[in-house]
């Protein structure tokens, strides 16, 4: 279902009970895509989500004459690169500002057409992802660059050179530009501080299939060979973690019990370990995973975000809502995105009693502590939500609005829930399988 109206209705204290399905990761799934411009032959994704993001791509594989068709099995994608070609400045413009995924476009267009055009960015509003040090590791492989009024202009007058690079963080997107980059380079690249997230390990299986070589070592580095030609792949993507951990919590705040299919332990252990802590059960098999409120009071904990294997900030805000639930205080610090804990303001109106501080609440000092941003929390439980006004400020941060409406007594109204669109997979028709009372004003669910 594609969702336009841009208000819900949300009727809370339904427990949300019953079972949904979670298909590939958004974090691994469009990087995937872009990663067939580089091929010299057709690659096969199987297991794609219909969200926004792989509409966005997909657009863009188009629009520089990648042919984009569905497979023989649902969710799954044959893009065929044979034709790669430079696209229209104005058309790619079009997709500026839905989406920061055009920047990884810049290493496959460098190798296949020696030039590429990156126009201004979007995204989620969680804190700084600096595009910068993309452009400075390209100029490092040897790309000149040129900033427009309306972007940046690339241009790779010879074949690009690997090189040293040392993330002064373990950035994702970061890593996926380094590897997307130096498969096809010249000669070796050694990355340092990488991120090793489990998304990142699944996109270095598709370009190994492709024919890359790159090793990992236990120390954060890769170290990717540059070869002459890669071909096409056939993968399944990995599924998503993220979105499953936010189910999890909903089963959780809303005293609800919910079977996610698709849902793997090995990506999700460290959350599994804090569901237990914080009361939460679990049970596994080989198709998925049950989570439900077995009852009780729930734990206060102490929370601290990481790069993986640590506590993943996209699990943060979700589980924040069910903590609102939980008896005592919970300590949350947050130590990948500065930003990310602004979303709690709003649960404040719903009443709950969240503090933020400046200060570093976790058992270390993060990048943020002497940067005066409000990225530790406390959270004071339980308490009861009431219904109210949101206003979507992002991904996570949405859904986890979401969770609050339906753990709320009375009605809320979501605004800008088309953002949730970029992430979760007709999450409108799961909310109405899981038997939650939401609406669309003038329409019918389900």
């Amino acid at each position: 279902m594609t969702v336009n109206d841009d208000v819900l209705l949300v009727h809370g204290g339904t427990p949300l009970e019953g079972e949904i399905r979670v298909r590939g990761a958004k974090n691994l799934v469009p990087k995937a895509m872009v990663a067939a411009l580089l091929g010299s032959a057709p690659s096969r994704l199987g297991n794609v989500p219909d969200i926004r993001d792989v509409r966005v791509v997909r657009g863009l594989l188009q629009l520089h004459g990648v042919t984009v068709r569905p497979g023989e099995e649902p969710g799954e994608l044959v893009m065929d690169p044979s034709h790669v070609e430079s696209a229209n400045v104005a058309d790619i413009d079009a997709h500026a500002g839905s989406s920061r995924i055009p920047i990884l476009f810049c290493g496959p267009l460098l190798h296949r057409l020696g030039h590429a055009f990156i126009p201004g960015l979007g995204g989620c509003d969680i804190g700084g992802r600096p595009i910068d040090f993309h452009f400075e590791v390209l100029r490092q492989f040897g790309a000149k660059i040129e900033k427009r009024a309306d972007g940046q202009y690339l241009e790779a007058p010879q074949r690009l050179r690997g090189t040293k690079i040392e993330l002064p963080y373990p950035s994702v997107g970061a890593t996926e530009q380094v590897l997307l980059t130096a498969v096809l380079a010249e000669g070796v690249t050694e990355l340092s501080n990488a991120a090793v997230e489990p998304e990142i390990e699944d996109l270095i299986c598709v370009l190994q299939k492709m024919g890359a070589i790159i090793a990992m070592d236990t120390d954060r580095t890769i170290r990717v060979t540059g070869v002459d030609k890669l071909g096409g792949y056939r993968h399944r993507a990995l599924p998503d973690r993220l979105e499953a951990a936010s189910w999890a919590s909903a089963a959780l705040a809303t005293e609800g019990n919910i079977y996610v299919r698709g849902a793997q332990q090995r990506s999700m252990m460290t959350f599994l370990n804090t569901y237990r802590k914080v009361g939460g059960a679990f049970e596994i098999d080989d198709e998925g995973i049950r989570f439900w409120h077995p009852g009780g009071q729930l734990n206060a904990i102490a929370l601290e975000t990481d790069v993986h294997p640590g506590f993943q900030t996209d699990w943060q805000q979700p589980l924040v809502v069910a903590l609102t639930q939980a008896t005592g205080l919970s300590i949350i610090h947050e130590t990948v995105y500065e930003s990310r804990l602004g979303f709690t303001s709003a649960l404040n109106q719903m009443g709950a009693h969240i503090q933020l501080y400046r200060e570093c609440l976790g058992g270390s000092d993060c990048r943020f502590g002497q940067r005066n941003f409000l990225h530790s929390a406390v959270v004071s439980g339980p308490t009861r939500l009431q219904g109210a006004d949101l206003v979507i400020p992002d991904l996570r941060g949405g859904f986890s609005y979401l969770i609050a409406a339906l753990a709320a007594q009375g009605t809320s109204r979501v605004h800008g829930i088309d953002l949730i669109n970029r992430g979760y997979e007709n999450f409108l028709d799961k909310l109405v399988e899981l038997g939650g009372k939401v609406e669309l004003p003038g329409k019918t669910l389900g």
